[in-house]
């Protein structure tokens, strides 16, 4: 009986530490703190470009799904991006080793989030005109990017 009950303690024990033992990684880049490990799993949100991709909610009616990119943004990033490419396409982009490639998909979720979400910290122009700027260069729009993905995380 006392056999039992040591590993009955022991199970406990082991259950109770990989429920409430978390692993906490901390990047300075963006100070941003993230979980990882058994107990943690991956939140998308409701403002990253993965669920304006996933096609779960509804687009809001400025925007349509199937608007080209230079159509809303301009034609400045005719230069930069295919001229027949979607706002869609834009959102649902994985080459995320390419700076102007993350920057659109960032810029797409934080003009999508602009329209549909209040208190998003960036109204529509201002995500039009910061997306214009930093084309510049690729140290600009690496920047950028980071900005709209901080700011598509934190949104609601």
């Amino acid at each position: 009986m006392e056999g039992y009950r040591l590993v009955c303690k022991l199970c406990f024990l082991l259950l109770a530490c990989l429920g409430f033992a978390v692993a906490v990684d901390r990047d300075p880049a963006t100070s941003e703190t993230r979980g990882f490990g058994f107990v943690y799993t991956r939140n998308r949100g409701r403002c990253t470009p993965q669920y304006w991709s996933s096609r779960t909610e509804a687009w809001p009616k400025m925007v349509p799904q199937r608007s080209s990119v230079s159509k809303i943004f301009g034609s400045q990033v005719m230069d930069r991006y295919r001229s027949e490419l979607t706002l869609l396409e834009a959102t649902e982009r994985n080459d995320e080793s390419d700076v102007l490639s993350r920057l659109l998909k960032q810029s797409t979720a934080a003009l999508l989030n602009s329209y549909s979400r209040k208190g998003f910290p960036y109204s529509a122009w201002e995500v039009k005109t910061l997306l214009i700027q930093a084309l510049v260069s690729e140290e600009a729009a690496a920047r950028q990017s980071d900005r709209f993905a901080a700011a598509n995380r934190a949104c609601n």
